[in-house]
């Protein structure tokens, strides 16, 4: 199944190995930074009790209205052309007071889907259609339908959730990229990341991106080196093929 959205980070490419290593026996599964849910959606739903987590709040409203009211969101999309003042409207109207969560989750929604890289901030001239973001929403709410959507910081949900039995895959920013996202992830949060994840009785999956500091914090862990093509192949100076890296404890 695939997502209904891009994100920055997204696992797209990767999904197939990541998924690879998961392991089989668990009780429940915890998504610490859904994103656009590229894992989850991949994932087998299985009879374990399924955990999707973010800390940005706007994308998590997208998530619960899309399972609770795909109509009205849809609805609510329909009349949202693609255009730069709408956009640029949009920005500032997804936190107003005011707007109903179902009006704030098309806003963000249409950023998304209207954006260079789904950033939220720079206008993509190149031509979509914003009805089109709804076709998907029905297949979504079925897969959501016994996720618990969760919005927490990842040390209180890791917290929360931790058992013998639960398994934590974590997409946490990339080293280098916390300004991208919406929602602040310091450098120390890194540090905090990985000392939360060696203290728990579960078992987890970090993905990363490959590099000096990232294989020093998880020393004790198997590392397995992965590569994918970049995401934005048209950016000058970037290398075409991505380094990163899958970290896990078991």
């Amino acid at each position: 199944m695939q997502s209904f959205m891009g994100w920055i980070g997204g696992k797209r490419a990767l999904r197939k190995a990541i998924l690879e290593q998961f392991p089989q026996d668990i009780t429940r599964y915890i998504e610490v930074f859904g994103g656009a849910g590229w894992v989850l959606f991949g994932k087998d739903p299985g009879r374990h009790l399924e955990v999707f987590n973010d800390a940005d709040g706007s994308l998590i409203n997208v998530y619960r209205c899309i399972k609770y009211h795909p109509e009205a969101l849809a609805a609510e999309l329909q009349g949202l052309p693609q255009s730069r003042e709408i956009f640029f409207d949009c920005q500032e109207q997804t936190d107003r007071r005011g707007y109903t969560d179902i009006q704030r989750a098309a806003r963000t929604l249409y950023l998304i889907k209207m954006s260079f890289g789904s950033d939220r901030r720079t206008f993509a001239t190149a031509q979509r259609i914003a009805s089109n973001i709804s076709s998907p929403f029905s297949d979504i709410q079925e897969r959501l339908r016994k996720v618990v959507i969760e919005h927490l910081d990842f040390e209180q949900l890791i917290h929360t959730y931790d058992r013998p039995g639960a398994f934590f895959y974590c997409d946490p920013p990339y080293m280098g990229t916390e300004r991208y996202y919406q929602h602040p992830f310091a450098p120390a949060d890194h540090e905090r990341l990985a000392r939360v994840l060696h203290g728990i009785k579960g078992r987890y999956l970090v993905s990363y991106n490959d590099c000096a500091e990232v294989r020093s914090l998880y020393r004790d862990c198997t590392i397995q080196p992965v590569t994918r093509h970049n995401s934005l192949p048209g950016v000058p100076g970037k290398d075409p093929i991505y380094n990163e890296v899958l970290i896990r404890n078991y």
